[in-house]
């Protein structure tokens, strides 16, 4: 049985930053499904989806579950920020909503 070492949210990209370290021959059907997804839907590199994480929970008051599901999503409008962020039943300001954006498009265009 595999050891647990440490547990920790991640996005998609840091996902599939792991998995291209390993060589895919040495996968098992599940970790090749997941690398096939994650190279198909990660919207960003590791490092910069990284950053983004950091800069939403920071400066906006996210958790660290909702800074990585901002960033799995990557919205590029208000109004799909807000329609994503319904769900977490929590109100967000809109100033925060545009400095969310505002994070979203510095880094996934830098």
């Amino acid at each position: 049985m595999t050891e647990t070492i440490k547990k920790e949210i991640i996005t998609t990209a840091q996902v599939k930053d792991i998995l291209d370290s390993v060589k895919a021959d040495d996968m098992d059907q599940i970790q090749r499904w997941t690398s096939d997804y994650v190279t198909k839907f990660a919207k960003t590199d590791a490092k910069a989806a990284a950053k983004m994480v950091k800069q939403l929970v920071d400066q906006c008051d996210l958790t660290q579950e909702e800074a990585v599901e901002v960033v799995n999503v990557m919205p590029t409008t208000l109004e799909e920020l807000r329609a994503f962020t319904f769900g977490w039943k929590k109100l967000i300001l809109t100033e925060t909503l545009e400095k969310m954006l505002s994070i979203l498009k510095s880094e996934s265009q830098g």
